[in-house]
């Protein structure tokens, strides 16, 4: 069974103090901390070095534009934010933390967050996704490149604008099929 929210509270308290954060509510009863752009990188950090969670067991980005209900005041009016879940085994715990992004588009400054590959070298895979299916950026990640999709495709299909019917998935399927199946050294 794992501890108690207030076991947990309890536990990260000196160790969060002087860190800039907020604690948010969650329905699912894991303790959930609020950073800013700037200062998440020290949250998640000092979570790893201090508080013991050794897995990184996700990293995602939610898109809120055109969401169902009103985006909190604190955002600044930030459409997407990013989400890293931890996990410790040591303590049996969990905890989530999560950052809105300045920007909204591709190369857009503030349109990043930090990368904790260094810290949990399997989120790399994680951040890949998410780059992928949103197009956010990772500083400081080495070889962020499409994990699922052709590296040509122009689009991230977790973006809310992204048509429920896919953009042209057969012409681009094909395409990239056709590269891949020629042998290397020639043309097929």
């Amino acid at each position: 069974m794992s501890r108690s929210l207030e076991a947990t509270r309890e536990r990260l308290a000196p160790i969060l103090a002087g860190l800039d954060h907020k604690e948010e509510e969650s329905r699912d009863g894991m303790l959930t901390l609020r950073a800013p752009q700037d200062g998440v990188r020290a949250v998640l950090a000092g979570l790893h070095a201090k508080a013991g969670y050794e897995l990184c067991t996700i990293v995602t980005a939610v898109d809120h534009d055109e969401a169902p209900t009103p985006r909190p005041q604190d955002t600044g009016g930030a459409r997407f934010e990013v989400v890293w879940q931890l996990h410790s085994i040591t303590s049996n715990d969990r905890v989530r933390v999560k950052c809105w992004l300045a920007g909204e588009e591709p190369g857009e400054a503030g349109f990043s967050a930090p990368t904790v590959m260094d810290l949990w070298p399997g989120a790399a895979y994680f951040e890949r996704e998410c780059f992928d299916m949103f197009g956010i950026g990772f500083d400081g990640h080495e070889g962020l490149k499409r994990l699922m999709m052709p590296d040509a495709y122009e689009y991230y299909p977790l973006r809310k604008e992204f048509p429920h019917g896919g953009i042209e998935p057969d012409r681009l399927y094909k395409a990239w099929d056709k590269q891949r199946r020629q042998p290397s050294g020639g043309t097929a």
